[in-house]
């Protein structure tokens, strides 16, 4: 085991996939230069070159586009976006191209070897382009994955599942989480499986669900409603497309409540998709509506940045509301 932040942990995953497949090139605005913004690649151009690990101009839409032409000729392209924020100029590369390009051609070719690496959510005060959540927008892709991450343990064992998977994925790195989640990591090469949430905790009163940054927040709030006596329940979700709905049911089911928590905005967020699949398998075993504790329909508020935030005492709050319906 290593002592680790979630940085370390991701560049000590990119660098073993770049040893082990010399295919496999890293690249974003900054990334070569000093490691990115957030240093996540610091070191890889020394070990691995300019040609494998390098710059590229500030336009999110050409990264992308670069990206697709490299994965349809057999690369292994990992393009980091510097911040989710900025993910938007390259959309249509990603939902119209990166997504469909298997599909157009029935299979004959495509760019199942590309991830995107890209940092979002909030708290660290980065105000209303530097704090989004904007993972929602691509769960609707046919054809995407979308993975996040909880701790530096997860980040490194999704991250090399993820650029390993034959399929296009977008990996979501909460960035509050880089320097301030720290943990063991296991030395060497292993993977988390996609598509298969995690039972972090059980309980039997309520089922809590999140991922991401979120995870921490709601392990905060099971504990304060440990306190009065409610058992928790606690799941990663991991990957919201293909979301694990078998997991969340099973507990569900045993459980008989259901609260989700993301810092999405709450129209539109993941959580409506997993509300209404959960109550259509488990409505006849639930004890109360499902809840949502989630984001403000706001733009992102700098100095409200509190009162926007899901925090735990939203979700406390909201485990309390459930079990007294």
């Amino acid at each position: 085991m290593a002592h680790m932040n979630m940085l370390q942990a991701i560049n000590d995953a990119l660098s073993i996939a770049m040893e082990s497949d010399d295919k496999m090139l890293v690249f974003g605005e900054d990334v070569g230069h000093f490691g990115g913004v957030f240093r996540a690649t610091s070191g890889l151009k020394e070990k691995f070159g300019p040609d494998r690990c390098f710059n590229t101009p500030l336009v999110e839409q050409g990264i992308a586009g670069f990206a697709n032409g490299l994965a349809a000729n057999g690369h292994t392209p990992v393009a980091e976006i510097q911040f989710a924020d900025y993910i938007f100029p390259a959309f249509d590369q990603i939902v119209n191209e990166s997504a469909k390009f298997r599909y157009r051609s029935g299979n004959e070719f495509n760019v199942g070897g590309l991830t995107y690496r890209t940092p979002y959510g909030g708290g660290i005060a980065g105000g209303h382009y530097h704090s989004q959540s904007p993972e929602a927008y691509f769960t609707q892709t046919p054809g995407l994955k979308v993975v996040v991450p909880r701790n530096p343990e997860q980040a490194k064992g999704l991250l090399l599942a993820s650029i390993r998977d034959k399929n296009p994925i977008i990996f979501f790195e909460p960035k509050r989480l880089y320097r301030a989640s720290v943990g063991d990591v296991p030395e060497g090469d292993y993977e988390h499986e996609l598509g298969k949430a995690e039972v972090v905790k059980q309980g039997s009163d309520i089922t809590l669900l999140a991922w991401g940054a979120q995870m921490e927040i709601i392990e905060q709030a099971a504990e304060m409603a440990e306190k009065d006596g409610i058992s928790c329940e606690i799941i990663d979700l991991r990957t919201l497309s293909p979301w694990d709905a078998d997991t969340v049911a099973g507990s569900v089911k045993k459980t008989g409540r259901l609260l989700i928590s993301h810092e999405a905005p709450l129209t539109g967020g993941f959580a409506g998709e997993i509300a209404a699949t959960i109550q259509e398998e488990c409505f006849l075993y639930l004890e109360s509506p499902i809840a949502r504790v989630c984001g403000l329909d706001t733009p992102y508020p700098l100095i409200h940045e509190k009162e926007y935030m899901p925090d735990a005492l939203k979700n406390y709050e909201a485990i309390k509301a459930s079990m007294n319906f």
